[in-house]
């Protein structure tokens, strides 16, 4: 097999993420999330970080072990969860919050991988989520201008990928890694499995391989359940 774009270890593919940077991650809630690069991160210390994903994980897992570990200076999220960390530290003031509607963050992700500066959208019109932001008519209807996310790194998580970067995503775990690969200056990818270079066929790639930089692969996923649901008849 050759080569390409894989990394041999996750230490390695981590190792230039500075302080202060700008990290998109993919995943929801802890299904799909790249959970052996953000080992990865927190072992490298990287602080005062800016992370964009739609949450920051549980208390012992995903995200929220770099939160434990003090390494995030702010958090833009669509949902918070259940994460005690987070809470804790967003009272006292060690972390700073940006809040943003779940299908807005969708976009603002994608239109910066498109390159796309802004967008006009109504949703949050009226709300908090409004302040302090340009607001323009259109047909009658008031929108807000809405910027594009564009991150130093993207860390996602995908099912299959080859050398050369290509990615397809495995049902629900799709959800916000392949926006997240889009928007990243360096887009890091941990794999479930490799495949040889042609393997796979072109109609069932999502993520194209001029949008990855590196690409690993990873072994013996958790994929822990958040809230487990029990019935009882």
């Amino acid at each position: 097999m050759k080569k390409g774009k894989i990394i041999g270890s996750f230490a390695e593919a981590v190792r230039d993420i500075k302080d202060g940077s700008t990290i998109i991650v993919g995943g929801f809630g802890i299904c799909g999330i790249p959970e052996k690069l953000i080992l990865a991160l927190r072992d490298q210390g990287a602080k005062d970080l800016t992370i964009v994903s739609n949450n920051c994980g549980t208390d012992d897992w995903g995200l929220g072990l770099l939160m434990a570990n003090q390494q995030i200076k702010k958090m833009v999220a669509s949902y918070v969860g259940g994460n005690k960390i987070f809470e804790q530290q967003f009272i006292s003031g060690e972390l700073d919050v940006e809040l943003v509607p779940q299908g807005t963050l969708a976009e603002r992700i994608r239109a910066g991988g498109a390159g796309i500066p802004g967008f006009y959208t109504a949703t949050g019109v009226g709300t908090m989520v409004a302040e302090g932001k340009e607001h323009k008519v259109f047909d009658g209807r008031t929108y807000i201008l809405e910027r594009g996310i564009v991150g130093d790194f993207a860390l996602v998580k995908a099912w299959k990928g080859d050398p050369l970067g290509n990615l397809v995503f495995r049902k629900t775990a799709r959800n916000f890694n392949p926006l997240a690969a889009m928007a990243g200056k360096i887009t890091i990818a941990e794999v479930e499995e490799i495949v040889e270079i042609g393997e796979l066929d072109p109609d069932e790639i999502h993520t194209p391989s001029i949008y990855v930089q590196r690409i690993l692969l990873g072994t013996n996923y958790e994929k822990r359940i958040e809230c487990r649901t029990v019935f009882t008849a």
